[in-house]
């Protein structure tokens, strides 16, 4: 599909990071979206930035949790008043675990990571699909992350979620062309990105928030992509009808290397 100005999408986690590149990017091309974000505070100045970019209003807000499908059934309910129409749903929502090895994750960090990353994007899709089918085109972007291509060490909630992402996007993507070509889904695994993710992540509880002064990432590695430049990937591989786009300069090579170890263990390769 492509993104045009009649396009609407729907980016939950939208007020910060890859949420608002992706915002920004539909609503460069001329596209209308609703930006969905649990911390209501975050939403006014998102939507001033957003709007000022689009000369109009073709930027609203509604605060949803998105582990909480009731409220995932009311954004949709929202944007199909709103707009009258979805096209592109960006399942975008997400937080970070604490870094700690394995058996050292406490339960309620599993939980907490399952019911937003893994059950919000399941929201997502139950909600938002049928109108999809229904209307007979349009695509699914999920977010995840190069590690749902590769392991982290010591983020083991986070990383097991990112798969498992991973593999219900190829599954709905299967589903949705078999349907119809112009229907689809991509899973969206960018590297390192320069996002308030951690700090997000903190003010809500997720991980403890790190001590001493901010850290500059783009001082640190000069290579961390944008949010922008993700979101730019993201929409090129949804108008392309990928299932896969993972940005970043050290991913391919990660997932490479990760790919051969499968195959070779699965062939019984011990050399």
């Amino acid at each position: 599909m492509k993104i045009t100005s009649a396009t609407v999408a729907v980016v939950t986690g939208g007020a910060s990071g890859i949420g608002l590149g992706i915002a920004e990017a539909v609503v460069d091309r001329g596209g209308s979206v609703v930006i969905s974000d649990i911390r209501q505070d975050a939403l006014p100045s998102a939507l001033a930035h957003l709007n000022g970019r689009s000369g109009g209003v073709r930027a609203v807000g509604f605060v949803a949790d998105v582990s909480n499908a009731a409220e995932v059934d009311a954004l949709a309910s929202s944007t199909l008043e709103t707009f009258g129409r979805v096209d592109l749903v960006c399942n975008n929502a997400g937080l970070v675990s604490p870094a700690a090895p394995t058996w050292e994750q406490d339960l309620a960090t599993w939980d907490r990571m399952i019911q937003v990353k893994i059950m919000g994007v399941v929201h997502g899709i139950r909600t938002f699909v049928p109108h999809l089918i229904s209307q007979g085109n349009g695509h699914v972007l999920n977010t995840a992350s190069s590690a749902g291509l590769a392991p982290l060490a010591d983020r083991a909630p986070y990383t097991s979620t990112m798969h498992a992402i991973v593999g219900l996007t190829e599954t709905l993507d299967v589903e949705l062309r078999r349907i119809s070509t112009r229907l689809g889904a991509t899973v969206l695994c960018p590297g390192l990105v320069d996002t308030p993710l951690g700090a997000n992540s903190a003010a809500l509880g997720a991980i403890k928030a790190p001590q001493g002064p901010p850290v500059d990432m783009r001082a640190l590695r000069p290579d961390i992509l944008s949010p922008r430049q993700v979101a730019e990937e993201a929409i090129d591989a949804v108008e392309n009808g990928r299932a896969h786009v993972a940005p970043g300069g050290d991913v391919l090579e990660r997932a490479r290397v990760r790919v051969d170890a499968l195959l070779r263990n699965i062939a019984g390769d011990v050399s």
